[in-house]
């Protein structure tokens, strides 16, 4: 049941799905980098997995399912347990008689049909489908995170009321430790965890209320509730996380910070955690970081165009200066790490220093900030200077010290990327002026500054429209509409004689499958090249407007044109493009 390549090949050029050219290029590229042909195929969007999988389907006379839609009968689905059903990626998914459909990726998998068959007793009817289909239907498995939380609460309610707060405070770290050691606490903040990941959470807030406990997740950069629980396990949730993070049980009146991992078949999570005391108790806030995720490259991430252009450029320098700014939580740091991993060769040493690490990286010689040891910024860099490093990554520029630590650098043959909390890139250079910066030495060293933010994602299904004129004149106060239009026109997203009215944009559509009409996130951009005009401006210590003037005099696009381009090509939506620029 194995498909050749030149079988495969063959059907693709019938299917007229790509050109001959492209296809010989993929298969040199897999025989040389030793990879499967039809990973090279999608990596280059040459074919979608979808079509792959149809190809497939009609190549071995097997009938393709299409399952992203579709609700499975839970009696039907729990004949194959989920563990087998996601480590095999298979799905049983419709039952008549004495046979039982099952949809698979890899309908070669012989040993997994055989299994079930034995165990089932039914007669196997093998379906080919994508890894959507397989995600969708896995999800299935899951109880909604309220039916879970009714079974533990309502069901187990007198193991779950543990103590009064004041008792356990009182009474001190033992009670503290019995509470946190409570099967149903457990049970709590484990389920808790699971949901986020399942829902692909960034952040999970716990925080306690006069008589309840109310728990919100951040999804796609918005925050949601997700539950409220009753008062009386409030702390021992508290205490369930500090056990976890290895904090201190009976400090209360103080902030804590701490980490911890999970691990399962299927995800590896790194969760940092600070706990704040609040009137009303300790507030929690978990950030999820996935181990597991696979390197973005910065097309992912939203590059495109002009800005991907001056990163590449800017990165195989090797000497000077690249910031990445923005506000907290706009995607700095996964920039960063993106450009780390395109950098990270053996020919070259990386070495950062971070507050806190968060994503462990291979051949990269990572180091935490810890001011209770005084390791800061500024000393950590000192010492890594030492290091023979060829590539610096500083976390962020928090103060003269650390900019001036980091410009030095940077001059003395290293090259260095770090973020800075600024609203745009032009806005870089006043920020790092105020921190005392000798301009001289701020204009011999910096080489590229990049703005950025995260907007939401649209989903594939989405509802097109054209601008009317109010809308069009509304756009006016946010963006120089030539410049829009021009950037369109550089895009091929209209005619060369069409106008910004011709373009079409997209509204979210609410189906089943994308309750909100958005899923995942992506960044917009803008890249200052800091060209030898912008150089002397910096010595002459000109305002960010002066600079961020000449800037779009030498062809750079302004993040919100950046994003009001991404909206049309359906990436996201006009109104997301506007929230995050004007928050």
């Amino acid at each position: 049941m194995k498909i050749e390549t030149k079988q495969l090949k063959a059907f693709i050029l019938d299917s007229n799905l790509a050109k001959e050219e492209d296809l010989e290029n993929a298969l040199k590229e897999a025989i040389e980098k030793n990879l499967k042909f039809e990973d090279v195929l999608i990596n280059k969007n040459l074919i979608s997995k979808k079509d792959l999988s149809k190809l497939k389907a009609y190549i071995l006379g097997i009938p393709y399912v299409n399952l992203e839609k579709e609700t499975v009968e839970p009696e039907i689905l729990k004949i194959i347990p989920e563990p087998i059903a996601r480590s095999n990626n298979i799905i049983a998914f419709r039952k008549r008689g004495r046979n039982l459909e099952v949809a698979m990726v890899d309908p070669a998998d012989l040993r997994t049909i055989d299994f079930i068959r034995k165990t089932a007793n039914l007669k196997i009817l093998p379906r080919l489908t994508d890894d959507e289909s397989i995600k969708s239907v896995l999800k299935q498995y899951q109880k909604s995170l309220e039916t879970e939380f009714k079974d533990l609460i309502d069901q187990k309610g007198e193991e779950v009321k543990i103590t009064a707060i004041e008792e356990l405070a009182d009474n001190g770290e033992e009670n503290l430790k019995k509470a946190a050691k409570e099967i149903p606490i457990i049970r709590i903040v484990d389920t808790l965890l699971k949901h986020a990941i399942i829902q692909r959470a960034s952040d999970i807030h716990i925080e306690p209320q006069e008589k309840e406990v109310v728990v919100r997740y951040r999804i796609d950069g918005v925050l949601r509730d997700a539950m409220i629980l009753p008062k009386q396990v409030q702390e021992g949730i508290v205490a369930r996380i500090k056990v976890l993070s290895k904090l201190k049980l009976d400090e209360h009146r103080l902030p804590q910070d701490g980490r911890f991992k999970i691990e399962t078949g299927d995800y590896k999570y790194s969760i940092r955690v600070s706990i704040l005391p609040i009137f009303d108790g300790e507030k929690v806030v978990m950030r999820l970081l996935s181990e597991s995720n696979k390197g973005f490259t910065l097309e992912d991430i939203g590059f495109s165009g002009n800005s991907l252009e001056l990163v590449h450029e800017n990165i195989k320098k090797p000497v000077g200066m690249i910031l990445i700014t923005g506000p907290t939580g706009s995607g700095k740091t996964t920039t960063l790490y993106t450009i780390l991993e395109i950098l990270n060769t053996p020919e070259v040493n990386i070495s950062t220093i971070e507050d806190p690490i968060e994503y462990r990286m291979s051949r990269i010689n990572q180091t935490q900030v810890n001011p209770k040891i005084n390791l800061t910024f500024s000393s950590g860099l000192r010492s890594l200077v030492r290091q023979d490093p060829d590539i610096i990554m500083v976390g962020e520029i928090r103060d003269n010290e650390t900019a001036s630590l980091s410009i030095n650098a940077a001059l003395t043959g290293h090259l260095v990327l770090s973020t800075l909390h600024t609203n745009s890139a032009a806005g870089a250079i006043p920020r790092l002026l105020d921190m005392e910066v000798e301009p001289f030495l701020l204009s011999s060293t910096l080489n590229l500054i990049v703005a950025q933010r995260l907007v939401r994602r649209l989903c594939e299904e989405k509802i097109p429209y054209k601008l009317n004129q109010a809308q069009t004149k509304n756009l006016d106060n946010y963006c120089n509409l030539k410049n829009l239009e021009k950037a369109l026109k550089e895009e091929k997203i209209i005619g060369p004689k069409e106008g910004i009215e011709d373009a079409t944009f997209y509204k979210p559509k609410i189906t089943k499958d994308c309750s909100e009409g958005y899923r995942g996130r992506i960044g917009i951009f803008e890249a200052m090249r800091v060209s030898e005009i912008i150089k002397e401006m910096i010595v002459k210590s000109a305002t960010s407007d002066n600079i961020q003037d000449q800037a779009q005099k030498e062809g750079m696009t302004l993040m919100v044109e950046d994003g009001l381009v991404k909206a049309a090509r359906g990436f996201t939506t006009i109104e997301e493009v506007l929230r995050v620029i004007t928050e």
